[in-house]
């Protein structure tokens, strides 16, 4: 395994905790809702040898501070935050992966600054082009305030098929404990308002195609989910096939050899300049 940098960049409203590994073109990985950068430990170890691999705690989760801690969150934070934190790596595009609140988030990084984006790999990300996401995200709230948030989050895992039964012996769980407990109800009290409230921006996200390629992606095992079922209905509206990777919507966790295989050739297919 490479050595890590680890560092702190401020940035408008906050501090992120990042970490750099590896060597190679830039990949940017941007973790899900409630969750933070320890998600991709398993696949990094299978990535630094191929691509300078860049993690981050997402703003208000884990190390990451927020100036406001009361501060209502908005996606384009999110991507403001990816577009400095490439910025200070790199001056070159990178590539970018970002799962589920992660997804929106590099689509809207993709939206706003292409010319920093490479290839984009969004997969499962949340959105209204399904019905019903903000009751879904009122059923957790509900479930949250009646039974606590351990439950409420099982509950929402099991809603978009997360199971650790089948994984790779190698793969390491989500860490369990205060800190994680915390990024819950920051999902909860946080997270799901600004996903609820944000709109794609498919004008741009089209014009951005000149230059970015995005691709959309799901775990294989989660067909009947409606994660997957959310990378369909983005895929459809930018006209692009879905991208199957191994594992359900957080694969990476559960299969990280096989998911960062599949990661590398996807990425493979992109030609460097």
């Amino acid at each position: 395994m490479s050595s890590t940098k680890s560092g702190t960049l401020r940035v408008p409203g906050a501090h992120l905790a990042y970490e750099v590994r590896g060597s190679g073109p830039v990949l940017l990985l941007i973790h899900g809702g409630g969750g933070d950068a320890r998600a991709f430990n398993g696949v990094v170890k299978h990535l630094a040898s191929q691509y300078t691999v860049v993690t981050y705690d997402r703003r208000g989760l884990s190390r990451s501070t927020l100036d406001n801690p009361e501060e209502e969150q908005q996606v384009e934070m999110h991507s403001d935050d990816a577009h400095h934190l490439l910025a200070a790596v790199t001056s070159e595009p990178a590539y970018v992966f970002g799962s589920s609140g992660g997804a929106v988030v590099g689509l809207d990084l993709v939206a706003r600054y292409p010319e920093q984006v490479r290839t984009l790999i969004a997969h499962e990300p949340p959105s209204h082009l399904l019905s019903g996401l903000e009751e879904r995200h009122d059923t957790i709230r509900g479930i949250a305030q009646r039974e606590g948030a351990t439950s409420a989050i099982q509950q929402f895992m099991a809603q978009i098929g997360v199971t650790y039964d089948d994984r790779e012996p190698d793969a390491d769980l989500p860490e369990q404990g205060e800190r994680p407990t915390q990024n819950t109800m920051f999902l909860l009290k946080r997270e799901f308002a600004m996903y609820d409230r944000y709109r794609f921006d498919f004008t741009a996200l089209r014009s951005a195609l000149v230059q970015t390629r995005i691709v959309i992606a799901a775990g294989e095992s989660g067909r009947a989910y409606v994660g997957y079922q959310n990378a369909v209905a983005m895929a459809d509206k930018l006209g692009t096939p879905v991208v199957e990777f191994p594992g359900h919507h957080v694969g990476y966790i559960s299969h990280p050899r096989a998911f960062s295989a599949k990661l590398q050739d996807v990425l493979g297919e992109t030609p460097l300049p």
